[in-house]
């Protein structure tokens, strides 16, 4: 069985679309867990009827009270409506506590061996599930698969989204997903599925101020959890300008690093041949303030690494700056690159690889 982890909050415009994706007539055994997390959107009738007075009474319930109105919203009606045309939709209502509450509300209702999820504003296309489970059952040694995804939304508008895709789309193979994490967050959280049996070895979401896919993927890696994507376009990735990642503070820059930061430093404990010094790839304010975060855990690092000649042959930060033309021969330093801007890092990785060093051995792109 597939359990589809479909966390909803006032979203009954794009439902439909996402409810009819997945329950297409298929050959699987299949349940959708839907957690409606709080929802408190109008249904027409009432915006068209109520004052003003009237809507705002609504809107001001108590905490307790939310599970019950959840049912009676706009979305509410519409999961409603499908749960009894279609037995495999099963509706949970909660008071509003967020995206991580309500997937672990999900995931403690799952009865699936196999657990994908799915945004309510977007669409699985034909034949997603059924592909991805194939999958697993022919990989035992593969803990979770994702699926490449195609972008919904304005390309131009959304430059930084659609070049992430773009960029997670070419990342395929365990090796390939492991190597790009510290990167950026290589998965697009609703195309993935994964055993289930994960979930009771190594925990399910985490709630804080952080990433909650970003701190799931990071910690199962750690643990060891292969993981891979399927090659072929699966899910239709929208991009509407009220997704979490763009309005809630836990999915900003600093709080990605931060995350980032605890593993990497794991990482480097592990893999760094001259831990726990490290030279960092970058020099300007903003970089160093995020590398900084590695030294919270346990790294040393001795050096800065730029292009710029007005901070070569500097010291910032007690630390000095060497232009990156002189880094030592290869085996006498680990080098991690924190250097953001748009085509960086394909650019120090032509670099570095031409001085012979190799990522994962010699240096790690973090950024």
């Amino acid at each position: 069985m597939i359990s589809v982890l479909l966390p909803v909050r006032n979203a009954a415009a794009t439902l439909p679309a996402a409810l009819d994706s997945l329950l297409a007539p298929s050959s699987e055994n299949l349940e959708v867990i839907a957690v409606n997390d709080g929802s408190d959107d109008m249904p027409e009738d009432h915006l068209e009827t109520g004052t003003e007075k009237e809507r705002g009474k609504r809107r001001v319930q108590k905490p307790e009270q939310m599970a019950i109105i959840s049912d009676h919203c706009a979305t509410g009606r519409v999961l409603g409506e499908y749960a009894r045309r279609d037995s495999r939709l099963r509706v949970v209502s909660m008071a509003h506590g967020g995206i991580a509450q309500a997937l672990n509300r999900g995931l403690a209702h799952a009865q699936g061996e196999f657990i994908a999820r799915m945004d309510a504003d977007d669409v699985s296309l034909p034949g997603r599930l059924q592909k991805q489970a194939a999958f697993l059952r022919q990989n035992p040694h593969i803990g979770l698969v994702a699926c490449r995804a195609a972008f919904g939304g304005n390309g131009e508008q959304a430059g930084g989204y659609k070049r992430h895709l773009d960029w997670t789309n070419t990342l395929l193979t365990h090796e390939q997903i492991s190597m790009g994490r510290f990167r950026e967050a290589p998965l697009v959280h609703p195309t993935v599925m994964f055993r289930k049996s994960l979930i009771r070895r190594f925990g399910g979401y985490r709630d804080g101020p952080f990433p909650e896919d970003y701190e799931l993927w990071l910690r199962w890696l750690n643990f060891g959890v292969c993981m891979a994507k399927l090659s072929e376009t699966l899910y239709l990735w929208n991009d509407p300008p009220h997704r979490l990642s763009r309005t809630h503070p836990r999915y900003g820059i600093r709080q990605f690093y931060a995350t980032k930061a605890v593993y990497l430093a794991e990482w480097l404990k592990r893999n760094n041949p001259h831990h726990p010094r490290v030279m960092i790839l970058g020099a300007g304010r903003i970089t160093r303030r995020r590398a900084e975060l590695l030294v919270d855990h346990g790294v040393d690092i001795s050096a800065w690494l730029d292009i710029d000649p007005r901070k070569v042959n500097r010291s910032v930060n007690g630390r000095p700056v060497i232009h990156r033309n002189d880094i030592p021969p290869v085996g006498h330093v680990f080098l991690v690159s924190y250097v953001a801007s748009h085509g960086a890092a394909e650019d120090i990785a032509r670099f570095l690889d031409s001085r012979g060093y190799r990522p994962g051995r010699d240096y790690l792109l973090a950024a």
